[in-house]
């Protein structure tokens, strides 16, 4: 297999003559480190990055059992490869839908190593709603804020360090079809990886009565299946109705869901590489 570089700009002065050399790879099966996500709204540059990170060398084909395309790949930075899950474009994780399904499930039991949500800088307000559902699942996130050009020419400014400190998590300008601030974006993402970069998202607590609850659900939750993840964001969908996880609990489907996606992440990489891809 040979391995292609391509040049991207550190910093995001466009007169600045740094550039960065980010080595595309495909990805055998095993053949990884590190496991990203890659979430965000429709048309927010989220698949623009996926393809500025791993060229063609990516994998398509359907999520088992669904009719929503999986997209992945590879990149390799500082030694260390990383596979890219690029997750269907979603506005929020609570919906009934088969791309919000298959995000959700994914972030929730395919335990990615770190979730890069990709917003648009001009429109960051809608944007940050998924951000705030993606952070209440897992602490190792990175928001991307896609689209600095656009949001220059039309006049806008993104405080990134205040967004950061507000969110709890690193927020990164950037400009993916650009590269500007992409190598940022991975030194971020590895730093949070590593656990250099500590981050504490905001949540909504709610009442001492709310946490408490919240609390003794979910250790019925791990009771019941031990060694599931994230059982604090099953035991908040319980308390706010969520049917669907109530049914798959109830019914001892939750087990099976998180089987399915460590099993469908096996499969799809397996399959790829048979049909020589990789």
């Amino acid at each position: 297999m040979t391995n292609t570089k391509i040049n991207l700009p550190t910093e995001h002065c466009e007169t600045c003559p740094a550039f960065y050399q980010l080595e595309q790879m495909g990805i055998k099966v095993g053949d990884f480190d590190r496991v990203v996500a890659l979430a965000g709204n429709p048309n927010t540059g989220k698949s623009t990055l996926f393809n500025t990170l791993t060229g063609l060398k990516q994998h398509t084909g359907n999520w088992p059992g669904k009719t929503v395309t999986r997209a992945e790949g590879g990149y390799q930075f500082n030694n260390v490869k990383y596979k890219l899950v690029d997750l269907p474009g979603t506005y929020s994780l609570l919906s009934a839908s088969q791309d919000e399904e298959v995000a959700r499930d994914f972030i929730l039991f395919g335990q990615p190593d770190c979730t890069i949500v990709v917003t648009d800088a001009t429109a960051l307000e809608r944007n940050l709603n998924l951000a705030m559902q993606v952070m209440e699942i897992t602490d190792h996130v990175v928001v991307a804020v896609n689209l600095m050009d656009e949001a220059r020419r039309k006049g806008l400014e993104v405080d990134a360090r205040s967004l950061s400190r507000d969110l709890g998590v690193p927020a990164i300008p950037i400009t993916a079809r650009t590269g500007e601030g992409v190598h940022t974006l991975l030194a971020t993402v590895a730093e949070v990886i590593e656990g250099q970069v500590a981050t504490k998202p905001i949540r909504v607590n709610g009442t001492p009565e709310f946490q408490k609850a919240v609390h003794e659900l979910a250790a019925m939750i791990e009771q019941m299946s031990p060694g599931i993840p994230n059982a604090r964001w099953l035991a908040i969908r319980l308390l706010d109705g969520d049917a669907r996880v109530q049914q798959a609990i109830t019914s001892g489907e939750l087990n099976e869901i998180v089987a399915r996606q460590q099993r469908a992440d096996v499969q799809f990489s397996g399959k790829m590489s048979v049909e020589g891809r990789q």
